[in-house]
């Protein structure tokens, strides 16, 4: 682990970034377009949005790697560029993280490989440890100083990418999605998922949830995943669910609301609160306030 992430998590509470697609699409990204071919075509799009978020108080920033993955590359004929993208990836970050007067961590994000993992899938756990030790080979290369993965539904595909994330001797966090009905897509529960990741050797850095159905999924997965947990909390909601409008994804969550979700998300133990799709500088901006207003809180209970 660098001197830098040791650093942050002796912090109380660390604030994560917030997202990457829906920001860039206010900037011209178009739907059915992955945002990793951004990386050559317009860098400094990106890294426009990692400083903004840098300067609304994110502590840790993702790198534009979510599906720079084999497969997930291969609709855009990329898929012998994966570690050149995510290096780019985590490069970019890397510099706009070092220009800031504050200790910044960079996180290379690790999305699912978008095939599955069997039995849930068509890869086997072979063919997507590959895929995974690629890309975050190339994450290290660039200058992450951990691997994000995230938006996880399966535990066998948890383990794929945090296995290939020890081989490449990276800390790592882990989240999964949990719907609305309290599990992930594949019918995961939290307390199962954090039950699987904590056997590692190494453990993660932390274990929680991201993405979802919203604020409230995010926060009830956050009880269950911190209940008798040896690991920290992560989590990273998305602003609700978006609503359609003239074609484009609008989510209406407030400020307040995100600030008052960050606050309850470090009463309950969080030691590191983020947004996912929908957050926006501001937003992330507004989270930094009530992180630093209130010092972690009480062990979450069932209540």
């Amino acid at each position: 682990m660098s001197d830098r992430l040791a650093g942050l998590l002796r912090q109380p509470a660390l604030l994560a970034d917030g997202a990457m697609a829906t920001n860039l699409f206010e900037v011209g990204l178009t739907p059915g377009v992955a945002p990793e071919t951004w990386l050559t075509r317009h860098p400094e799009r990106i890294a426009a949005l990692h400083s903004a978020f840098v300067a609304n108080g994110s502590d840790i920033i993702l790198t534009c790697s979510f599906g720079a993955n084999r497969f997930r590359l291969w609709p855009w004929n990329a898929q012998g560029e994966a570690f050149a993208l995510n290096r780019c990836a985590a490069a970019l970050a890397r510099d706009v993280a070092d220009r800031s007067d504050r200790i910044i961590a960079v996180a290379g994000s690790v999305g699912p490989t978008g095939l599955g993992v069997a039995p849930h899938g068509t890869l086997s756990i072979k063919a997507a440890s590959e895929a995974f030790a690629e890309q975050i080979a190339g994450l290290k290369a660039g200058g992450a100083d951990l691997v994000w993965i995230e938006t996880i539904a399966t535990v066998e595909e948890a383990l794929a990418a945090a296995r290939a994330a020890i081989a490449c001797d990276l800390p790592f966090v882990v989240t999964a999605s949990f719907e609305r009905a309290g599990r992930t897509a594949t019918g995961v529960s939290p307390s199962a998922f954090r039950t699987a990741l904590e056997q590692l050797d190494p453990a993660p850095v932390a274990i929680g949830a991201n993405c979802g159905a919203g604020l409230a999924e995010t926060l009830t997965a956050g009880i269950e995943l911190a209940r008798n947990s040896r690991s920290p909390l992560a989590l990273k909601a998305n602003c609700g669910l978006p609503r359609l409008v003239d074609g484009r994804a609008v989510y209406e969550v407030a400020a307040e609301e995100m600030a008052a979700y960050a606050l309850r998300a470090v009463e309950l133990g969080a030691r590191i609160v983020g947004g996912c799709c929908g957050t926006t500088p501001a937003l992330v901006r507004a989270m930094r306030k009530a992180i630093d207003a209130h010092g972690p809180g009480p062990q979450p209970t069932a209540q």
